[in-house]
């Protein structure tokens, strides 16, 4: 009778296992033709794998079974779905990215120098101006162009290509698909999405324990670092304060929902702002709900920052594996 029992045990183990599996298949927009070698990750981590010469791929979703799956490939925009509890997917079709270089490989090529500022440019905005940003070197900056519209003063930059970025101060290497960059010159804003894909560099044991300690740095006061601490409902201590555009502190149940399936999102009538260590940074809301969950990962075309949190770009930017060391 045990023996049945370890049987059955061991067939729902695999089982559940298989049930993990998200299969699918990824085609081009415009021929319907199938994408080789697309990458399907979950954005933000390091778990990911790649279509096949068909454009067919499995993927195990098994550490991350609620968060969306992105699906990129060079020279195609990304696409992000939720996949809740789907199995098979029906066809990912991919658009591909056939004006950018109309518009900019002619424009720059001659013109180094202004190639260099609107690099210089680029680099600032995109990895940001931290300690962490200097020690930061983009691999692949040739496949980087970029187009400047003189009537509105604005920067656009595009890659067909994912950006590299090799990051040693915190140990990591940045696969960046860039679905669309603008800064605006006069205003000194900019407005950047894409997705991300990390893998960790090895390094020596000396260098691993400056970058643990470069990764806790970046943690504490991140984005992520304050969704986590929401869900832990541990925010006041973790050193975060929330407070209304009018200054009165709000507690978790003021601005987080739950809904049936216990998914969790942010809820509020109006931005408010986060001070850490007193840093202030201010939260918009774009959505009425914002999901996030335990990893730190929320929907981000549901938010717009302001502040700290927002002046924090691509060179602190961590996976959602990390965890800090105590």
């Amino acid at each position: 009778m045990r023996k049945y029992v370890l049987i059955i045990l061991f067939c729902l183990h695999n089982l559940a296992a298989y049930n993990q599996l998200l299969k699918g298949k990824v085609c081009d927009a415009k021929t319907t033709t199938e994408i080789p070698f697309a990458s399907i990750y979950f954005d933000g981590t390091f778990v990911g794998t790649t279509s096949d010469q068909y454009g067919r791929f499995e993927l195990d979703r098994s550490n991350y079974p609620s968060m969306p799956v992105t699906i990129s490939a060079i020279g195609y925009y990304s696409v992000t779905i939720t996949v809740a509890s789907k199995e098979v997917l029906p066809p990912i079709y991919l658009k591909p990215k056939e004006y950018a270089l109309k518009e900019t490989v002619v424009k720059t090529k001659s013109l180094v120098r202004r190639r260099k500022m609107y690099l210089d440019t680029f680099k600032a905005e995109f990895l940001g101006a931290t300690h962490n940003a200097k020690s930061c070197n983009i691999v692949n900056e040739k496949d980087i162009t970029f187009d400047y519209n003189s009537s509105i003063d604005t920067l656009k930059a595009y890659a067909l290509k994912p950006i590299v970025v090799e990051n040693k101060a915190l140990g990591y290497t940045i696969t960046y698909y860039l679905d669309k960059f603008e800064y605006y010159w006069l205003k000194r804003t900019v407005f950047f999405y894409g997705n991300i894909k990390f893998k960790e560099i090895n390094t020596s044991v000396e260098m691993q324990n400056v970058q643990l300690e470069n990764r806790k740095q970046a943690y504490l006061g991140s984005k992520m670092h304050f969704f986590r601490s929401l869900l832990n409902n541990d925010f006041n201590e973790q050193g975060f304060i929330i407070l209304t555009p009018v200054s009165e502190r709000l507690r978790v149940k003021d601005f987080v929902v739950s809904n049936s399936a216990n998914q969790s999102f942010l809820h509020y009538p109006t931005r408010f702002n986060i001070w850490y260590k007193g840093k202030p940074t201010s939260l918009y809301f774009l959505k009425e709900y914002v999901y996030f969950d335990r990893t730190g990962y929320f929907d981000p075309s549901g938010i717009q920052w302001a502040g700290d949190m927002g002046d924090k770009r691509i060179a602190d930017w961590l996976p959602y594996e990390y965890t800090i060391e105590k």
